[in-house]
């Protein structure tokens, strides 16, 4: 198990957050299927209870350090709630927006987490990951299409949820300077739990035997997801893994026709191009200035 020790690896980094934006891809369309006869906060509930009995075991196997003594252990509960709003506000607006306008909204967070990375962590963002950033975003625009302007209220909420993540992303990579990826994982899931739970008077429904199994793989997946994704925090800034958050853009059609044989039309092909080829020019742009570090040192 990684410690809290990591350095600075872009590329290592970067291979670990697209990894898990993918599995954060399957997740949606989990959730997009559950949430078609289950509550929002059921589900993540479900979620959230798998997370906690995988990695709190594991974290206390490995004897990893206490949030409860954390210098950072407001910043955890901080990030929590933010990511908790942003949860519940993206799947209740989707319930009221097409695929479209909900991607190209929620999309705006990578852009919001570049800037917060300089307001906030102080990084350098450097003309390609900026580029990258950019051209990712132009690939979302055209791979969504949006046919008509979103209602305002659910496009509002999209947005709202965009922002919180983006906070959430950067106190992601400020709290993994001291803490273990497991450590954030459980702390931040029991929250999430303990929230949801809350509303079970009012909105729960024991789910079937499909239900029961979906929700499972679920968390399983989320767990994976999550691991991944904050050990790719560890390794690399915060502006640099932005841009690669488009890639779940193309994940979602891959799951979408597996799974609803959905197929994807001309312009989200060559959306998709974009945001590739905007991930493929970061890859290069962070390899060629890893070598040149390493040339100086």
């Amino acid at each position: 198990m990684n410690t809290i020790n990591g350095t600075d690896k872009p590329l290592f980094g970067i291979a670990l957050a697209s990894s898990g934006y993918a599995c954060f891809a399957l997740q949606d369309a989990i959730v997009k299927w559950l949430v078609a006869n289950y509550e929002v906060p059921q589900v993540l509930f479900m979620r959230s209870l798998v997370i906690v009995v995988i990695t709190l075991p594991l974290a206390l196997h490995f004897r990893h350090p206490s949030i409860l003594k954390s210098q950072y252990r407001g910043t955890v509960v901080l990030r929590a709630a933010l990511m908790l709003i942003a949860w519940l506000l993206f799947y209740n607006a989707a319930r009221h927006l097409g695929l479209a306008e909900l991607t190209t909204l929620y999309f705006s967070a990578p852009i919001m987490v570049v800037f917060l990375s300089i307001l906030v962590l102080k990084e350098r963002v450097s003309p390609g990951r900026w580029l990258a950033c950019l051209g990712g975003f132009v690939g979302v625009l055209i791979a969504a299409n949006p046919a008509h302007s979103p209602n305002f209220i659910p496009a509002l909420m999209c947005v709202a949820a965009g922002a919180c993540w983006a906070w959430s992303t950067i106190l992601i990579r400020l709290v993994s300077r001291s803490e273990t990826t497991l450590t954030q994982m459980w702390a931040t899931s029991l929250l999430f739990a303990l929230a949801c739970a809350a509303s079970f008077p009012w909105l729960w429904k024991t789910p079937d035997v499909m239900g029961w199994a979906l929700m499972i793989t679920l968390g399983l997946v989320a767990t994976v997801g999550q691991y991944l994704l904050y050990e790719g925090f560890r390794y690399a800034p915060a502006s640099a893994l932005a841009p690669v958050e488009y890639t779940g853009l193309i994940w979602a059609f891959v799951y979408g026709y597996a799974i609803w044989a959905e197929i994807p039309t001309i312009n989200v092909f060559i959306g998709a191009m974009f945001i590739v080829a905007a991930s493929l020019a970061l890859v290069v742009w962070e390899k060629r200035t890893e070598k040149a570090a390493t040339a100086i040192r």
